[in-house]
């Protein structure tokens, strides 16, 4: 009979010891394979989050980690020159870039959209978007729908023409459409100490309609929504900012800018809209950065930071994930130190099982060499009897390990180990440039799914048959230590 039968044999016929054997595995099995599901799992929603959020950055202020030198820096920070945000747009990481010029206009018969004119303040106006980046990038993103009309020209871009893009809603409000000449009356306005609202001058800007566009990926709440309050509130301001938001070319926008800042110069000189700033002709971009893949972010980040000014950062829209998603990354963490304790402690107990079965079986195993029968195929027979056993107990717990990683990871979730983690941060709002995104814990939450996947099969065989075959070297140099003949004297 060769070592592959004797090996089949061996398994049926000692019963006991083999139920005893695929235990052992069994249980082990089973908080192996739970770990894996779970660590699997947290991976897979951090992919899929910072996929849906997309890689992109911009270059920004580091106020959070800088705040005292600052504010004592105050106005005198160095401002990002186009040079260097050129520079840094050649990255072989960036697929494409823009920057933009940014301010805001007040206005009174040109209506902006309000969704609630208490909740907001009853503030009206639109908020100035340059573009050096004819295609415009929130067009190329997804952010907003060209639904009429076209976007910039390089020429529109270059000699800085009075033509721009607005939303739907503004149009419809306005009674406007693609190719009126639209004037924005915006009006210079001060506050009184007492609180009162004064205003001083209007400059009429008159801007030429080449494009209507929707916004893609906000929109107006229902009150009814079951989202919190204070959720539903920043989603419709979020809604309300990009409705309201007029593209326009880079050097419109200063332009703009220049004008109403020489009026307010000349009709009230001594206004509290001069207090704490200095005169300042400089212009002032938001760079933008598209990403060819969000994988790319930390070597991004590793590759511009040495480039920027003091106290400057580069912030990517992934971050959002870093800041709120501190409850997958710790289950995370604790799913990989219990596959660790687990594999270890797999590798000692069956190395010790095993090697007391041996003990008994020391003289079935002289008998076999006295025989003639070759260490080799001794060796084998041990190895073939510990992957059948093995191999049924790790297939059977991949079933039971996953069911049991989908109930501890939710018993986790629902724990105050992880909540402490999401109090610090419930919700994380993006108004800087990376466009208007509100992400929540309960996001990440619904993302996450312990499920069965061709990755964590195979992670799971490998780790587990692994696993079996080290701890099968202990007994196998004890094979290699007996001497038949002391045995069968």
């Amino acid at each position: 009979m060769n070592f592959i039968k004797r090996a089949l044999c061996s398994v049926t016929r000692k019963k006991g010891k083999s139920l005893i054997l695929f235990a052992v595995i069994f249980v082990l099995g089973n908080v192996i394979a739970g770990s894996i599901a779970i660590q699997q799992s947290t991976q897979n929603v951090e992919k899929s989050v910072k996929k849906q959020l997309g890689g992109m950055a911009t270059l920004e202020i580091d106020y959070e980690n800088n705040q005292e030198e600052v504010m004592k820096a105050g106005s005198d920070i160095e401002q990002l020159k186009v040079d260097l945000i050129k520079k840094v747009g050649e990255s072989p990481y960036v697929k494409y870039y823009d920057y933009n010029a940014s301010t805001w206009a007040e206005t009174k018969e040109l209506k902006s959209v309000v969704a609630d004119s208490e909740q907001f303040g009853g503030m009206e106006g639109f908020s100035l978007k340059g573009s050096n980046y004819s295609k415009i990038l929130d067009v190329e993103e997804s952010k907003i729908k060209l639904v009429n009309g076209k976007v910039f020209t390089q020429e529109d871009i270059d000699n800085g023409k009075n033509v721009g893009l607005i939303s739907s809603k503004v149009a419809e409000e306005n009674g406007l459409s693609v190719g009126d000449q639209m004037v924005m009356d915006m009006r210079g306005n001060d506050f009184s100490e007492d609180g009162n609202n004064k205003e001083l001058f209007k400059i009429d800007v008159p801007i030429q309609i080449i494009g209507i566009f929707e916004p893609t990926t906000v929109e107006i709440k229902d009150k009814e929504n079951k989202k919190s309050e204070e959720q539903n509130m920043n989603q419709q301001f979020m809604s309300m900012q990009q409705i309201n938001t007029i593209y326009l070319p880079n050097k419109t926008v200063l332009e703009i800018s220049k004008n109403y800042l020489e009026e307010m110069k000349k009709v009230a000189p001594d206004s509290h809209y001069f207090e704490g700033s200095e005169e300042n002709s400089g212009e002032y971009y938001t760079p933008i950065y598209v990403l060819k893949t969000p994988d790319d972010v930390d070597a991004f980040k590793e590759e511009t930071q040495p480039l920027l000014p003091k106290l400057y950062t580069v912030k990517a829209s992934t971050d959002q994930y870093e800041q709120i998603g501190g409850s997958m990354k710790k289950m995370s963490q604790i799913s990989g130190y219990v596959v660790m304790i687990a594999v270890i402690a797999t590798l000692l107990i069956i190395s010790l099982v095993v090697l007391l079965f041996m003990r008994d079986r020391k003289h079935e195993l002289g008998i076999y060499l006295s025989l003639g029968d070759k260490r080799s195929h001794v060796m084998g027979q041990i190895i073939i009897e510990m992957l059948i056993i093995s191999g049924i107990a790790l297939i059977l717990s991949l079933i039971t390990g996953n069911f049991l990683g989908k109930m501890v990871s939710e018993s986790l979730l629902n724990s105050d180990i992880l909540n402490n983690t999401n109090d610090q941060m419930n919700m994380f709002m993006g108004f800087d440039g990376l466009g208007s995104t509100e992400l929540t814990t309960d996001d990440i939450m619904n993302a996450y799914e312990v499920k069965f996947s061709l990755g964590y099969i195979v992670t799971y065989l490998v780790v587990g048959l692994g696993t079996v075959l080290l701890a099968a070297i202990l007994p196998l140099l004890y094979i290699v230590r007996l001497n038949p003949k002391k045995i069968m004297m």
